[in-house]
């Protein structure tokens, strides 16, 4: 098979070595897919704007990271980063800080006001975008840049959502919350507030809108019955958290109890303690290994006195106690042993999960909902043409990360729906695995930590806790990275070559090459394969050779 960019050099009027009559394989270069890309659920293009970052070049990494998410700054601070638990180099030492470096780049975004580049054209298409929270916002934003005339409403007085009402200012504060949506809106999208969208098809035939995206998010909190006395104080956690937001925050007592062991009540019991209360104890039906809470929200609420009670569940409340029941668990299940007793508590907060409100798409007779999410197609539309849906209300992981990507595969698709066009597969390379690696050129290199607020100081304040990494170690940070599966012109394979048969390409060669640096010249290739294993991030593949 002969590599579409070979290239044979000859010496006066025949070839120098003629070695392909007798090699058995050839080196080719490859593409692999960094297993951070892959993770990643808003589909950034990590390794690449990386690269940027570590040559120094900030905003390029900027530009090439709004390409997928237009929210750096906040998804640094809430994301998850599963990018960082598929990193390549966590085998190594550790797992390059990604989230870290995005954070900075986005702080960095907004401290030099960097700006998203302008709409290249008006389509003088229509888009009804319901819901400002993550998938909405970034909806808006993708659409917006497309061309097409955006119009994002909301039932909250503020832009947000979730992010806004749902995560507290000690981890998001809300002026970078504020600076990132402002971005968005200066791109021309259209802000309407307070309005709640009842029916979705009345709406868009109302406001002669051609497509629609829902991203009513789930900001409904589940309750359940428990018997509670006269004086008992029950709140559900999105109310407490809404309540703080909107400077109205509940009073909850000294001691308070919070149930449930999501990230939201982790959320609840740390706002907990900065209103005021002493005690504060999570109680779970489960153990902390079964737990729905992502570990490094468990480990920040147990380092601000947060106390846990597992394999429990809650009986009863009066004005003064809880009554627990602890269970235990069989083959996964939890079963009641019949054992009680009382647990001092001035209020109970109720943090066992989300809904959707779905009665936007009641009046739909082709909109399917099954077991409380929107049910919809690959290209996130949903049974009645033109409307399409994402996040928190379609079947998925519920994060503000799975939620961004959603909106950009739909805005794709709501751009080729408005066009009447189909837009084909893109062919998927294969997983640059760890074992492809060379790491024998890799210097051991300590990852950088953000500093954090002591723990003393953070439970009578709202100051977020979590810092951010400076130039300097934004920039270590960035070149920890491999670049696993794709050249990053380390010259290696040209300086190892034993036959001289590695060719540094010219500049407009390279673009002839799609971007490669390098081409090999199998008249002088024996296939020996030094290059392979020389290759740093196993971006060279040995192939048979074609008979």
């Amino acid at each position: 098979m002969e590599h579409p960019f070979a290239i044979t050099l000859e010496v006066g009027t025949s070839h120098a070595n003629h070695t392909g009559t007798w090699r058995v394989e050839r080196p080719i270069y490859v593409d692999r897919l960094p297993p951070c890309n892959d993770a990643c659920p808003a589909g950034e293009n990590i390794q690449r704007w990386l690269y940027h970052a570590e040559s120094g070049d900030y905003e390029a990494a900027w530009r090439q990271l709004i390409e997928e998410n237009p929210l750096p700054a906040i998804m640094g601070r809430i994301c998850y980063h599963p990018c960082e638990t598929a990193c390549n180099r966590a085998q190594l030492d550790e797992a390059v800080g990604i989230n870290a470096v995005e954070r900075f780049l986005g702080d960095l975004a907004i401290e030099k006001g960097w700006a998203f580049d302008s709409p290249k054209r008006e389509t003088q298409q229509r888009v009804l975008v319901v819901g400002a929270g993550p998938s909405g916002l970034a909806a808006a934003y993708h659409l917006r840049r497309l061309g097409h005339h955006v119009s994002l409403a909301d039932s909250a007085q503020k832009p947000g959502g979730m992010m806004r009402y749902g995560i507290p200012a000690y981890r998001l504060p809300r002026a970078v919350l504020d600076a990132e949506i402002e971005r968005i809106f200066a791109l021309g999208v259209e802000w309407i507030a307070n309005h709640r969208v009842d029916d979705v098809l009345a709406e868009r035939e109302q406001g002669r809108f051609n497509a629609v995206y829902l991203a009513v998010g789930a900001q409904l909190g589940r309750r359940i019955d428990v018997p509670a006395g006269d004086s008992a104080r029950i709140v559900d956690a999105l109310s407490l958290l809404r309540s703080v937001e909107e400077d109205r925050p509940v009073l909850l007592g000294r001691r308070v109890a919070v149930y449930g062991g999501g990230n939201t009540a982790m959320d609840a019991a740390r706002t907990a303690r900065r209103l005021g209360a002493t005690e504060t104890v999570i109680v779970y039906r489960r153990t902390d290994k079964e737990m729905p809470a992502e570990r490094e929200e468990l480990e920040q609420a147990l380092s601000e006195g947060i106390t846990t009670r597992w394999l429990s569940t809650v009986d009863s409340i009066e004005a003064d106690h809880l009554v627990i029941e602890k269970v235990v668990l069989e083959d996964g299940h939890v079963v009641p042993t019949g054992e009680f007793e009382q647990l001092p508590a001035d209020a109970l907060v109720l943090a066992l999960g989300q809904d959707s409100d779905l009665s936007v798409v009641q009046g739909a007779e082709h909109i399917t909902v099954r077991k409380g999410v929107v049910e919809v197609g690959p290209s996130m539309m949903t049974g009645e043409a033109g409307i399409f849906a994402g996040g928190d209300a379609v079947p998925s992981e519920r994060t503000a990360t799975v939620a961004i990507g959603h909106a950009k595969r739909a805005a794709r698709a709501i751009d080729d729906y408005l066009a009447g066009r189909t837009r084909p597969v893109g062919e998927r390379h294969g997983l640059a695995s760890f074992e492809r690696l060379n790491t024998w050129y890799y210097d051991d290199a300590p990852r950088s930590r953000r500093p954090e607020l002591a723990a003393a100081r953070r439970v009578d304040t709202f100051a977020e806790v979590i810092g951010g990494l400076n130039a300097g170690t934004a920039l270590f940070e960035a070149r920890r990275c491999l670049s696993c599966g794709n050249c990053f012109e380390c010259d290696n394979c040209f300086g190892v070559c034993p036959d001289n048969a590695v060719i540094k390409l010219s500049d407009r060669e390279t673009e002839a090459a799609g971007g490669r640096r390098y081409a090999f010249n199998y008249d002088y290739c024996k296939g020996c394969g030094v290059c392979v294993e020389e290759c740093p991030c196993g971006a060279i593949d040995l192939v048979p050779e074609a008979n």
